[in-house]
């Protein structure tokens, strides 16, 4: 998760100086896309994480970039393994995140983040950058697409993609941040009004058309869904995000179930380590520490009927095969779970 920081009028401000290397088919900054040459490390409690998790399978990447799962929490210094035996990587032989990081910058000075991609033969972080490294995945990584993968950054609509894109950025996936680490009453008003003027924008947009540009789901899509999908669960109480729930929000919780219905959205989605993160991590916000037993995740199967309003989430593609061996959400840990 990208770091944050409080500015001294209280308001929140995010650092966005990321490792911007990236992995291109022609490897012009010296990392050719390879199969089985990185692997790709998330925590599936981090939003930013999720949009990775979600476009690497709906793309159909499984078989050539591995994956790496860190645990929910995490300390002052790095992400850790410790959901793999004995608190390894299987794959980098490294107990910290921080340790890839370390290899390619040893006095590396900003935080340890998610999501990242690892270079396999030197154990070295090549990217963080979490905004470019879904765009990648799509544009660069095309050789290695399955077939009938979507499309979700066509050249077309990229330039509504990026426009729609930075919108929800600024004030949804950031905006719920903005709020709950307002250091001051005016930053925090001032933060919620952002977040609900931009939710009300998006249920108007929604209100008439299936996905967020043309008629499939796009990268737009992705972003917005993983803040939606923490919502209830955490945003709504532990950020303060509470003028509505999700749940009172007619479009936007229709086009929320549509997307956690549709695979890779969903079955991508760990409530419990969701909430296990930011409830324990963030001491300052609930220096308690205690998780909240609820929201019921039974409604998110419920009916949605967005299918009357046309689209067709993978275009003239096909939906992504089961969750591959070892990648899936545990049992009790999505929708249903209670």
């Amino acid at each position: 998760m990208p770091d944050t920081y409080v500015a001294s009028g209280g308001e929140f401000n995010r650092d966005t100086n990321y490792i911007t290397t990236r992995i291109t088919a022609d490897g012009r900054d010296g990392y050719p896309v390879e199969p089985g040459r990185y692997r790709l490390i998330v925590a599936r409690a981090c939003p930013w994480a999720n949009r990775a998790i979600i476009v690497r399978r709906l793309l159909g990447l499984e078989g050539v970039l591995s994956i790496g799962f860190c645990g929910p929490t995490h300390d002052q210094r790095s992400w850790t393994f410790d959901l793999d035996p004995d608190g390894l990587d299987p794959v980098l032989k490294i107990p910290r995140l921080r340790d890839a990081y370390l290899k390619r910058y040893p006095d590396y000075p900003k935080g340890i983040t998610v999501p990242a991609i690892v270079d396999v033969p030197t154990g070295e972080v090549v990217t963080n950058d979490f905004a470019q490294l879904t765009l990648d995945l799509s544009t660069e990584w095309t050789a290695h697409h399955r077939p009938g993968a979507p499309q979700l950054y066509p050249e077309p609509l990229r330039a509504e993609i990026d426009e729609v894109s930075k919108r929800i950025y600024t004030e949804v996936n950031n905006g719920v941040y903005r709020c709950g680490f307002a250091g001051s009453q005016d930053a925090y008003d001032a933060a919620y009004d952002r977040l609900f003027t931009a939710l009300d924008w998006l249920s108007e947009r929604l209100s008439g058309q299936r996905y967020l540009v043309g008629d499939t789901i796009t990268e737009a899509d992705v972003r917005l869904f993983t803040t939606l999908a923490r919502f209830d669960a955490v945003y709504h109480g532990h950020f303060k995000c509470n003028r509505q729930k999700l749940t009172e929000l007619p479009v936007l919780w229709g086009y929320a179930r549509d997307l956690f219905q549709t695979p890779g959205f969903g079955d991508t989605t760990d409530f419990v380590q969701i909430k296990q993160h930011y409830y324990i991590v963030h001491t300052d916000v609930n220096p308690t520490q205690v998780v909240p037993k609820g929201p019921d995740l039974s409604v998110w199967l419920t009916p949605h009927g967005r299918e009357e309003l046309g689209g067709r989430p993978f275009g003239d593609g096909t939906p992504p095969g089961p969750t591959a061996e070892g990648e899936r959400v545990p049992a009790g840990h999505g929708a249903g779970a209670g």
